[in-house]
């Protein structure tokens, strides 16, 4: 009898069209705490709202006083077996590509090409009013040295990383093109996501009822286990490694 590695292995290499989905999981087997968990960020700071970073000076510091603590943990992660299988699986025409929440790039630092992400990246500063985008190391370092939070350079405007913050919408085309990955797909993995943070956690749903396998693998429960194919409790670079060898 097969086990659930190598039947999920089966699966992959007789799909035509599967995707991946990542939330924090992925990355916390890199080093970087989930914003939610107790060494995460949040345990110890309220998060910005979107409207409130737009109104208040005082907001707008406590913004870029989070992310200077967060921006040294997502520098120095380095991408895990996970994200290495997810990579390899792309480039040899395995896997059309990663749908994730994460926002630290390290999808693409393991070399993966087609990334959509729900949520921005961190990896860059973003004008709200002239749209420039500039490395998020250099404007991280430039508020730790003069403690204010930068301008832009080019039109003196509203400088925040390029991610979505609380009561930001998610970018229209990137979710639209998530959900069309989605319906296309005929194999979908749900990886390190606690499947309850809408749009995203209908991803799945809307794979499984568009006719795909769903195969879940988190650490934890999730409130679509019953909708599975497949359920892994487990760690995903273990996991997928396993997989990766049943290929």
């Amino acid at each position: 009898m097969l086990s659930t590695t190598e039947q999920i292995a089966g699966w992959l290499a007789a799909s035509k069209r599967p995707v991946a989905f990542t939330g924090a999981g992925i990355s916390t087997e890199s080093g970087i705490p989930d914003f939610r968990s107790p060494g995460g960020v949040w345990a110890t700071n309220q998060p910005v709202c979107y409207d409130e970073f737009l109104r208040s000076s005082e907001a707008r510091y406590e913004y870029w006083r989070q992310k200077a603590v967060a921006h040294r943990g997502f520098a120095d992660a380095k991408p895990n077996l996970g994200h290495e299988a997810l990579a390899k699986w792309e480039s040899s025409g395995k896997l059309r590509g990663v749908i994730t929440q994460n926002i630290d790039g390290l999808h693409q630092d393991a070399g993966s090409q087609q990334v959509l992400e729900l949520h921005g990246t961190a990896r860059f500063i973003a004008c709200l009013d002239c749209a420039a985008r500039f490395d998020a190391e250099e404007m991280v370092q430039k508020f730790i040295d003069v403690d204010t939070p930068p301008e832009c350079p080019q039109c003196s405007g509203l400088l925040k990383h390029a991610t979505i913050s609380f009561g930001q919408s998610l970018p229209t085309e990137v979710l639209e093109q998530a959900m069309q990955w989605s319906r296309d797909a005929d194999l979908f993995f749900a990886m390190g996501s606690s499947l309850v943070v809408q749009p995203a956690a209908g991803l799945p749903m809307l794979a499984k009822q568009s006719g795909a396998r769903l195969v879940i693998i988190n650490r934890d429960p999730t409130p679509q286990d019953e909708l599975a194919d497949a359920v892994i409790q487990a760690s995903i670079g273990e996991t997928l490694s396993a997989i990766d060898q049943c290929m």
